[in-house]
């Protein structure tokens, strides 16, 4: 089942959201895959121009440079991802 298009639930107007939806299309236009993004720590109501704002310049980014950023994105969510679980593991092993 694909996932929706990231900031796509975050609170916002109509047309925040439809300038995010043509802003997924032209990074995917461009690089050919779709974009990543750490939001560790971002807070729902800024979620939405967070992603807008980092798709938009991550546009400007040659090829290469977009392979590398989004390769520091996908490791530090899956180091995110990481540290809950072994925190939550670690939090049920004390109970």
């Amino acid at each position: 089942m694909p996932q929706p298009l990231l900031g796509m639930r975050a609170p916002g107007s109509q047309a925040a959201h439809t300038a995010l939806r043509a802003a997924h299309a032209a990074y995917e236009a461009r690089f050919g895959h779709v974009f990543v993004v750490s939001l560790d720590g971002v807070e729902p109501e800024e979620m939405l121009d967070g992603v807008l704002t980092s798709i938009r310049t991550r546009l400007a980014n040659d090829p290469d440079e977009e392979r590398l950023v989004a390769s520091e994105e996908l490791r530090r969510i899956a180091l995110t991802r990481l540290e809950h679980l072994v925190a939550t593991h670690a939090a049920a092993g004390k109970r």
